[in-house]
């Protein structure tokens, strides 16, 4: 099987407006970056680590949309992928890409994101392979034209990268209604976790152009564009879940139940390396077994997020901490248990120390909200 990219030295950052103060709801957004992150991070598919996977819901300014991508970026040097999916708007005097944000209005750039602000944040990685992905629903009803000469995918060209739009110049993005996802979105998905049937072990950028093509042509849908530099879209991106099916597993699975020990043993070396001094040869091992990701096994992965946590905070990594207990807040923040309340309280702690008082206040709320719900209701006097 051709070499796919390292997981450990990649990153992905999907970004998406779904909710908008002065242009159109597209909520199917929110269900695209879920499942896009998802699909990256299957171990069937890509394996990406869930560290290194940042999903930027709703950005309302651009350095929310931004930093993310100049933060992974600089640690990514194998494959880099941003993936953006909302509306993209034309200032009223230039014929300039934006990408909206929250509050951003028709025919005024100067409130949503210009997407060269994205190309310099792109061009900064040393990734050796750059991947962009446009789902640009247009403003308006999100089925006007965004109206200009030269296609968008020209127009978005990074050096060095692949550029993957969902429509050409004189059609939109569509996000149809009662869809799960956007209609460009929707096609990817369906590559990334069905595969393609007669295609090799593994599937490369081309021939996911060459799939989503035909089937949004079939379906009388805007066809994508794309733009590439060094014939990069033929290196392998992702495993081909179709060949997978018919013959061996599509990636290095391993049983549940022996995941879910595997983590167990992990993390009882690191707690045995670090009380005897031995911070730095703990680290890795946590953060390996982090990359294993075990629905099975949620609770044991909580302790591991929490003991990773604490040892970032004694060797000052705060920054790293605070990532690691949110990921455990978001797995926990809908089953509320004791493991989640100490995430809550050790999260609130760091946020707190970090100046963020009203993130730590919302951590602390909703541990106190979900203590609410468990508390069973006084007996009814009779």
């Amino acid at each position: 099987m051709p070499e796919l990219p390292d997981p450990t030295a990649s990153a992905a950052v999907l970004i998406g407006t779904s909710a908008y103060r002065h242009l159109l709801q597209v909520p199917a957004v929110e269900n695209n970056l879920a499942d896009l992150a998802d699909a990256l991070q299957d171990v069937t598919v890509w394996g990406l680590p869930q560290a290194r996977c940042s999903v930027v819901p709703d950005p309302a300014t651009p350095s929310e949309l931004l930093d993310p991508v100049y933060e992974l970026g600089r640690q990514s040097t194998d494959t880099f992928l941003v993936y953006y999916c909302g509306h993209g708007l034309r200032d009223s005097d230039s014929a300039d890409l934006y990408l909206a944000l929250t509050g951003s209005r028709e025919g005024a750039g100067y409130t949503a994101t210009e997407y060269r602000h994205l190309r310099a944040a792109l061009r900064a990685s040393p990734a050796r392979r750059k991947i962009v992905i446009l789902d640009c629903c247009f403003s308006g009803r999100a089925t006007r034209t965004l109206g200009a000469s030269g296609d968008l995918a020209a127009q978005a060209v990074v050096d060095g990268a692949y550029v993957l739009t969902a429509s050409p110049r004189d059609h939109a993005a569509l996000a149809p209604d009662g869809e799960r996802h956007t209609a460009f979105t929707g096609e990817l998905l369906k590559l990334l976790m069905d595969g393609v049937a007669d295609a090799s072990d593994t599937l490369d950028l081309e021939t996911l152009f060459r799939e989503l093509d035909a089937r949004l042509r079939s379906k009388n849908r805007p066809s994508p564009q794309r733009s590439q530099v060094n014939d990069i879209g033929r290196l392998p991106l992702v495993r081909n879940r179709a060949r997978a099916t018919r013959t061996t597993a599509a990636g290095p699975v391993i049983d549940i139940e022996v995941q879910a020990a595997l983590m167990a043993s992990g993390l009882q070396l690191a707690r045995l390396l670090r009380s005897v001094g031995r911070n730095r040869d703990a680290l890795p091992i946590l953060r390996m077994i982090l990359q294993a990701r075990v629905p099975e096994a949620e609770g044991e992965s909580v302790a591991v997020h929490l003991e990773l946590a604490e040892l970032l905070t004694e060797t000052g990594q705060d920054k790293e901490a605070i990532e690691t207990l949110e990921a455990a807040f978001r797995q926990t923040h809908k089953r509320f248990g004791p493991e989640a309340l100490t995430v809550c309280r050790r999260l609130a702690e760091l946020l707190q120390q970090a100046g963020n008082h009203r993130q730590a206040c919302d951590v602390l709320r909703h541990a106190l909200d979900s203590l609410d719900e468990d508390v069973p209701p006084p007996p009814t006097a009779r």
